[in-house]
């Protein structure tokens, strides 16, 4: 029992329009669904379920949400229970409170992050469906994502106040929903304060990460790709259509995944991520990176800070 895999994440849309535009035309999602509210559900073409990403009319970028699937309803309630037992206000609420969905599990995490657990979702399938399917389906003019892959979340961090989100995340992941911590940086003396951490929830390096920082925000989502010639690719896509690039094609030394990064019409950051980077299993020791190597751990290639990277989340 404990999380499954990530389900979908809730973002905030200035101009949906536009969004529309972006998420369909230069990442290859599709639109499964448009409510009256005007929010856009959409989903990968290697997704199954109804959707993935939720684009929600705003004045301001940022996530309202995040969401987990787990296997069973009754984990939902088995988990509740542990939430609770840990001092977390937990809400269960009825099928289709959050659209398309089951009953789901509502709570705020420790770093303020609203949380959504559910076990149910309307299925769709694949554009390439699951008989003799072909590996990639026609039509594809843009990136070509095949799914919604991680988030990192920002959380605060004050280690001189004794405020580390980080940790307490981290702690609520690997107890309560069987997470395997995978990677972590430590900073301060003799590695003492967890300044950033990923967890698996099955065999890849990372389903979530969170990051310390000033205060409660998105990071970045990610989706993924096939290889680093599909990151190569992407980076043309982005470039001929005039996509702000935060960071151009890397290795990261942490889960050892090839990247790009760049901005979505609202400035939410998005990541393209390819690349298995390593097998996770329940006994693999957790790596850590130091405070001395951090850039490195970043941003393999060049080892070296980008301001932009740390600075600036929704």
């Amino acid at each position: 029992m404990g999380i499954m895999r990530i389900g979908h994440i809730s973002i905030n849309a200035i101009d949906i329009e536009e969004s529309k535009k972006y998420y369909t035309n230069v990442m290859d999602m599709r639109i499964t669904h448009e409510d009256e509210e005007g929010r856009v559900y959409l989903k990968c073409w290697d997704e199954w379920d109804k959707y993935s990403v939720v684009l929600n009319p705003s004045e301001s970028a940022g996530m309202n949400d995040i969401a987990y699937k787990v296997e069973k309803d009754s984990d939902l309630d088995e988990l509740a229970l542990k939430l609770e037992e840990r001092g977390i206000d937990t809400t269960m609420k009825a099928a289709e409170a959050v659209p398309f969905c089951g009953r789901t599990l509502n709570f705020k995490l420790p770093s303020g992050h609203d949380f959504i657990l559910y076990a149910e979702k309307d299925f769709v399938g694949k554009d390439v469906g699951t008989t003799n399917p072909e590996p990639w389906p026609d039509g594809l003019t843009g990136v070509g994502t095949h799914w919604l892959d991680h988030a990192l979340l920002m959380c605060p961090l004050d280690p001189e106040n004794g405020i580390n989100t980080v940790a307490q995340n981290t702690q609520l992941m690997v107890e309560v929903f069987d997470m395997k911590l995978a990677e972590q940086v430590v900073v301060g003396p003799d590695g003492s304060v967890q300044l950033a951490t990923w967890l698996s929830a099955g065999n890849t390096p990372h389903d979530i990460a969170f990051v310390g920082g000033p205060e409660t925000g998105l990071h970045h989502f990610a989706f993924f790709l096939d290889d680093w010639a599909d990151i190569l690719k992407a980076a043309d896509v982005l470039g001929k259509r005039n996509v702000k690039v935060d960071v151009t094609p890397q290795r990261h030394g942490i889960t050892r995944g090839n990247t790009i990064y760049f901005f979505d019409p609202s400035g939410n950051r998005n990541e393209t991520f390819a690349g298995l980077g390593y097998a996770v299993y329940p006994d693999m020791p957790t790596v850590t990176w130091t405070e001395d190597e951090l850039w490195k751990g970043i941003f393999y290639h060049t080892n070296q800070p980008v301001e932009s990277f740390t600075n600036v989340y929704t």
